[in-house]
């Protein structure tokens, strides 16, 4: 076996991300996907001319990919375009009331008075909490392994000390008596499906990346990050091989346990390698593609608690560039519940009638994601997931969920309908199917406290030597800033290649 070969199975920002840095240590690296372009839940598709961003829109630390690419010899900003935005997004209410997220923090201090003006000395404690958080939560455990138990006993007393116990929810109602702004600083950790009234409220720290680093978004789309990945991948003389998908990830007996000698595609093609990472999703990956696990059984993986769903309506536009000058690049348009809609998501597992809503729409920034003087959107509603008692029949549901979501964008962009160009839907079925996520989720293991860290399936896995783990599903989580991380995280477990691995890279059939 060449101990100096890796495979990556699957082709997401996590994967890509993985596989540029064993790159970089001097593995010959393959990455296997069984889609046809790279990205995973990252990738964009285009019908009509309209280019769909398929998953992740939000480029929130980009210093992470511009250290990848530094430790890979390259530069990130030669490779992407990243244009900084402002504002970063608007809240709206029923009630026609808005908040809008900006870089400035004087600018965010003035909404925050104009929606509650006894809020402001909370908000800038508010802050003060979230910072302490990201450089405990962020800097120290979420950019370091978390595999061994005393990692865990050694962090229990700044856990306690930050009541990590309390939610984020929790905690933004100690801050701010304003229901809105306690919604506005609290919703967060449904971008990386968690339970704002049940993850813990480390996740707050997402309010310090926001003001520190910014909201960003590359031209063309996530996509096109994860084709420049692929790129740096290929010129390290690695292969990104797609449309073949891993069946099975091979390994023998050794020592009372087992290690990895490769993978076997569904085509029957044995792989050998002496270094494995699953970029596929953990319960995948250890529910299908490996034998005789003893800690990641199904039965464990099917008490796990697991992320929301996505009903996702992607829809293009023409002839709308200069309508709806009020709705910017990142709309929440908010239904008449919080709690409520989110205990019927993630507790209930009922679609309910009423909703809220993530309005994307890229081609305000990039004209690109769409036809000369037309506009493309997409439109996310959170719902429960398949893995809950009597599950959603989305081939029943999908077209009747589909005239709601209609009914609430009117609100917001009136006479869409009448303009319509290009559209699709992904609902919790598709990405089941697309993604092979467990239970149709959109971001794999929900981020509770007891599901976090060390309880969290490890970046190296227990259950068969030379096998890791990268993306959503490991440690440090979902998003784009977990996914990368969790590749840093994998760079420092794994040692450099054999000397006979280092090769000359190959030339791009087309640069």
């Amino acid at each position: 076996m060449d101990n100096s070969h890796a495979i990556v199975i699957g082709a997401g920002l996590g994967g890509l991300a993985a596989a540029m840095r064993l790159g970089a240590k001097g593995y010959r690296v393959t990455v296997l996907d069984r889609l046809d372009v790279p990205g995973g839940r990252g990738s964009a598709i285009t019908v009509n001319g309209h280019r769909f961003d398929l998953g992740p829109t939000i480029v929130t630390v980009p210093q992470l990919f511009r250290e990848l690419w530094a430790d890979c010899g390259r530069d990130f900003d030669a490779d992407v375009d990243l244009r900084s935005l402002d504002p970063f997004y608007e809240i709206r209410w029923p009630d026609g009331s808005h908040f809008t997220a900006r870089p400035d923090e004087n600018a965010m201090r003035a909404e925050v008075a104009r929606l509650s003006p006894e809020d402001v000395a909370g908000y800038d404690k508010f802050l003060k909490d979230s910072e302490a958080r990201y450089w405990f939560g962020f800097e120290n455990l979420g950019r370091r392994s978390m595999h061994k138990l005393w990692d865990l006993i050694k962090v229990l007393p700044t856990f306690a000390m930050l009541r990590a116990d309390r939610s984020v929810a929790a905690h933004a109602a100690r801050r701010f008596k304003d229901e809105r702004l306690r919604m506005a600083f609290s919703f967060h950790p449904l971008f990386i499906g968690g339970d704002p009234f049940r993850v813990t409220s480390m996740y707050i720290l997402v309010s310090h990346l926001e003001k520190e680093f910014g909201v960003h978004y590359a031209m063309g789309g996530v996509a096109a990050i994860a084709e420049a990945m692929a790129n740096v991948v290929r010129r390290q003389g690695g292969t990104v091989r797609m449309g073949a998908e891993v069946a099975e990830i091979l390994s023998v007996p050794e020592d009372g346990t087992r290690r990895v000698t490769g993978v076997r595609l569904d085509s029957g093609e044995v792989l050998d390698a002496g270094l494995v990472v699953s970029n596929a999703d953990t319960g995948h990956t250890y529910k299908h593609l490996l034998k005789g696990k003893k800690r990641w059984t199904p039965r464990k993986l099917d008490r796990s608690r697991w992320s929301m769903g996505l009903y996702v309506w992607y829809f293009g536009t023409r002839g709308t560039r200069e309508m709806w000058p009020d709705v910017g690049h990142h709309t929440i348009l908010n239904g008449p519940r919080y709690q409520g809609l989110v205990d019927d998501i993630f507790v209930n597992g009922r679609l309910a009638d009423d909703m809220s809503l993530y309005i994307h729409r890229p081609s305000v920034t990039d004209p690109s994601a769409a036809p000369e003087g037309g506009d493309t959107f997409y439109a996310l509603s959170p719902v429960p997931h398949l893995g809950h008692d009597n599950p959603v029949d989305w081939k029943r549901e999908a077209l009747r969920y589909k005239e709601k979501v209609a009914a609430q964008l009117e609100t917001v962009i009136p006479g869409f309908r009448d303009h319509l160009a290009a559209e699709t839907v992904l609902t919790p079925a598709e990405f089941s199917t697309r993604y092979l996520s467990p239970h149709g989720t959109g971001f794999s293991i929900e981020p509770r406290i007891l599901q976090s860290a060390w309880f969290r399936p490890h970046n190296v896995s227990e259950e068969a030597r030379g096998l890791y783990l990268v993306g959503a599903g490991t440690h440090p989580g979902a998003g784009l800033p977990g996914v990368v991380s969790s590749a840093e995280v994998l760079g420092k477990l794994v040692p450099d290649a054999p000397s006979a691995a280092v090769t000359a890279p190959e030339p791009l059939a087309a640069e």
